[in-house]
């Protein structure tokens, strides 16, 4: 079954899809129809792929902050958060039940792991951002 892609509300740029401001974008083939199949597949690829990106723009955000365990921590979180995404993407539309059960347990694990990177600069940074600035405080005051 065939459907036009100006009656989907797609935009189709010629030769290749894009990813526009986080909004997957479908080419039509020369006829400027698509099937559903290719809809299908598109709309998996671009969100596998705007995970990437949203991912990739969380991780570019993050300062260094001088502590090589905190700044690991930092960058691990949306990392995480980008392989949970991109699993929920396989859930949706992979058809493998090794790579779904494979999917499932990256959003466990991951989660998992986020929670506690989370509790570890809660407890960690948090305290020593405080003494940073508790210390210059101090160091001022005391001028």
């Amino acid at each position: 079954m065939k459907q036009s892609v100006s009656r989907l509300g797609l935009f189709s740029i010629a030769v290749c899809g894009v990813v526009i401001g986080g909004v997957a974008y479908f080419v039509a083939d020369s006829s400027g129809n698509a099937n559903e199949t290719q809809l299908g597949e598109a709309n998996d690829w671009s969100q596998l792929n705007v995970s990437m990106h949203r991912m990739h723009m969380a991780m570019a955000a993050i300062e260094q902050s001088g502590n090589t365990d905190a700044d690991f921590v930092r960058l691990m979180i949306p990392h995480h958060q980008g392989a949970i995404e991109m699993a929920k993407v396989q859930l949706l539309y992979g058809k493998d039940q090794q790579m779904r059960r494979l999917a499932q347990e990256i959003i466990t694990d991951q989660q998992l792991e986020i929670e506690l990177m989370q509790r570890w600069l809660k407890e960690h940074y948090s305290a020593q951002t405080k003494q940073n600035t508790q210390g210059t405080g101090a160091a001022e005051r005391n001028r």
